[in-house]
C-alpha cells in the first residue's frame, strides 16, 4: 500500500471506529489491525492518537465547508440558491438531510461528535457550531430575506428560523439513531415545511 494510500486508510478506519466506540476506546493497535499495517508503522503517518483526530476534524471541516449548504450564510450574495417557495425550501432541505445522512464521512462524523461533545471540550464546541449555532444563523439569513422578498410576513426572524430549523435537526438526530425512520422523517420535514410557509404568508388585504 501507498503512503499517501495508506495515511488516508488510517483516517478512514479511525472515523468509523471512533463513531462506533469513541476516541478514548479505540487503540492504535485497533486501527493498525483494521487497515492491516503494524502499529509500529502507524507511527509513521501519525504521531499518536490525538494527532489522527486533529487530521479528522480538519478534513471533516473542509467538506462541511464545501459541501453543507449551512456553511453558505450570506444570502445577500447568494440570491440564486434562494428557495423562494415552499417547493424550493423543501428540496433544498431534503437535499441537505440526505447529504448529512449518507455522505459516509459527515454521517459519521456526526457520530463521533455526538459521542465526543461530553469528553472534549473543543469538539463539544465543534459539535454546538455544526448542529446549532451555523444552522440557525443559516436559516436567520434565510429568513431575513424572505421577508425582504415579501415572501414570508414580518415577525422576529431569529424566533422564525428557530420554529422551522430546530424540529428539522431532532428529526435528523432521528434518523442517526434509527436510520429505518427516514422515509417518516423526510414526510414530515416536508409537511412541516409547508405548514410554516402557509402560516407565516403574508397577510393579504
Amino acid at each position: 500500500m501507498e503512503r499517501g494510500n495508506t495515511k488516508q486508510a488510517i483516517l478512514e478506519v479511525s472515523l468509523n471506529l471512533f463513531s462506533i466506540y469513541g476516541f478514548e476506546a479505540t487503540s492504535l493497535s485497533q486501527i493498525a489491525n483494521a487497515v492491516g499495517i503494524r502499529k509500529a508503522s502507524l507511527y509513521s503517518h501519525f504521531e499518536n492518537k490525538q494527532a489522527i483526530m486533529d487530521a479528522l476534524v480538519k478534513e471533516v471541516l473542509e467538506e462541511y465547508a464545501e459541501h453543507s449548504i449551512f456553511a453558505r450564510t450570506d444570502w445577500e450574495k447568494d440570491t440564486e440558491n434562494l428557495p423562494l417557495s415552499a417547493d424550493d425550501a423543501v428540496r433544498m432541505i431534503r437535499g441537505q438531510i440526505r447529504y448529512i445522512l449518507h455522505d459516509p464521512h459527515i454521517s459519521k462524523a456526526r457520530k463521533m461528535l455526538t459521542i465526543e461533545q461530553f469528553r472534549n471540550t473543543e469538539l463539544a464546541k465543534l459539535q454546538t457550531k455544526q448542529n446549532y449555532s451555523d444552522v440557525l444563523k443559516y436559516f436567520t439569513g434565510l429568513i431575513k430575506q424572505l421577508i425582504h422578498r415579501g415572501v414570508l410576513a414580518e415577525y422576529d426572524s431569529e424566533i422564525m428560523a428557530a420554529e422551522l430549523c430546530l424540529p428539522i435537526s431532532v428529526w435528523s438526530n432521528l434518523c442517526d439513531r434509527q436510520p429505518e425512520r427516514e422515509t417518516e422523517v423526510m414526510e414530515l420535514v416536508e409537511k412541516h415545511i409547508r405548514q410554516f410557509f402557509k402560516i407565516y404568508q403574508p397577510k393579504t388585504l
